[in-house]
Formats: structure tokens, C-alpha cells, sequence
């Protein structure tokens, strides 16, 4: 186990130091690059937001609060369709779901292709339809969704540049609502403790303690 945490520290390590470099460079891709691959690239291009729900992800925090990120579906003026986070909003405690304005007409935007959020274990349906124009997602399940919205969406997803000025409040942050690097080497640390502490008891009641 210890060994398993040193692996996604280096491997988010590797992911974040990717991430970054992308950032720097902002060479931008078309839409279309969104089929292509499931790596991160910068991106840009024109197109218009489809005629879809908005789609709301749960259990998204920004800071200590717990709200909701918003995706929505758009059409690029070359490519596959793909789904655009357009930032975060708050959920209330009565969890009734906030209203969401999708922009309308063309659209020029930029922002950072990346794999859809982890789905971590599946359990119960992808999504509920709350409203006829916004979904609530547990997960985002890309073929799930395709089919309900009648669409083949592309395997990445466009996060929108925070200086653009439609949407809601964002970041690009990778790893929102997971374990950073250096949380999982803590945690690697204490499994290796607990391995050590286990062969030091073990070696005492086999081999240096008297039998009556």
C-alpha cells in the first residue's frame, strides 16, 4: 500500500508537471483536438452552445464550500461536440439546484482540454434529470451521455480559460477534488510506519518472548 501511494504521487506529480508546461506555452490546439487523444492541451476556436440541459456535477467543492460545476454542450465550427466547463456555483442546503444561464449565439473560446473528472467508484445511475434543462450528474459517464443527449461527445472536455467572461467562477486547477502529490506520499509514509511497526511486534512474539 505504501508503495501503491508512492505511485499516484508520481504519477500526479508527472500529470501536474504536464499541466504546467501546457499552461506556459499556450500553443493552442483546435476544438477538434478534443477526439484526438487523453492528454492536456490549450485550445481555442468558435462554435455555439447546443440546445441541451446544462449538465451539473455534484459534490464539487471550491474552497470549504460544496456546490456544483457546470458543463454544457457545444458544437465547435470543426469537430466533434464536446462538453465546456463553464465554472462552479454554490449549492444551497435545501440542495435545490441553482439556475443556470448557458450563453447563446457564436462563440469564441479558449481554454484547457483535459480528461473528464474522475468517476471513482460507479455506483447508481450517471445522472437524474431534475429539470428538462439541467441534469444532475454523480459522475461524468461520457457514453451515458452521448446517448441521452443524442450526441457522440468527444473524450475530453474543454476547461474554459477563467478570463473569459462568460460562465461562473473557475480555475484550472487538475486536481480539485482530489489527493494532492504530497498527501499521498504522507499517506505512503504512515503505511510503511504501520509495516514496520508490524514486523517489529511480530519479530517480538516470535522470536524473543519466553513461551510459559
Amino acid at each position: 500500500l505504501g508503495q501503491w501511494q508512492l505511485g499516484r504521487a508520481s504519477d500526479k506529480q508527472q500529470m501536474l508537471q504536464v499541466v504546467d508546461a501546457v499552461l506556459a506555452r499556450r500553443q493552442a490546439q483546435p476544438l477538434s483536438a478534443a477526439a484526438s487523444s487523453l492528454g492536456y492541451d490549450w485550445s481555442q476556436g468558435s462554435g455555439r452552445f447546443l440546445n441541451r440541459p446544462a449538465l451539473l456535477l455534484d459534490n464539487q467543492r471550491r474552497g470549504p464550500t460544496v456546490g456544483v460545476r457546470v458543463l454544457a454542450a457545444f458544437q465547435p465550427s470543426d469537430g466533434a461536440p464536446l462538453l465546456v466547463d463553464l465554472g462552479w456555483l454554490a449549492l444551497p442546503g435545501d440542495r435545490q439546484l441553482p439556475k443556470v444561464l448557458i450563453p447563446s449565439g457564436p462563440q469564441s473560446l479558449s481554454g484547457l482540454l483535459s480528461p473528464p473528472p474522475s468517476t471513482g467508484l460507479a455506483l447508481g445511475p450517471a445522472y437524474i434529470q431534475s429539470a428538462p434543462d439541467r441534469w444532475l450528474l454523480t459522475r461524468v459517464d461520457l457514453p451515458a451521455l452521448s446517448a441521452s443527449l443524442r450526441l457522440s461527445l468527444a473524450p475530453r472536455v474543454l476547461r474554459l480559460d477563467p478570463a473569459l467572461p462568460i460562465g461562473y467562477p473557475r480555475d484550472l486547477d487538475v486536481l480539485p477534488n482530489t489527493l494532492p502529490p504530497e498527501r499521498h506520499r504522507g499517506y505512503a509514509v504512515q503505511w510503511f510506519g504501520l509495516a514496520l511497526v508490524t514486523l517489529l511486534i511480530s519479530l517480538y512474539f516470535g522470536l524473543f518472548r519466553r513461551r510459559p
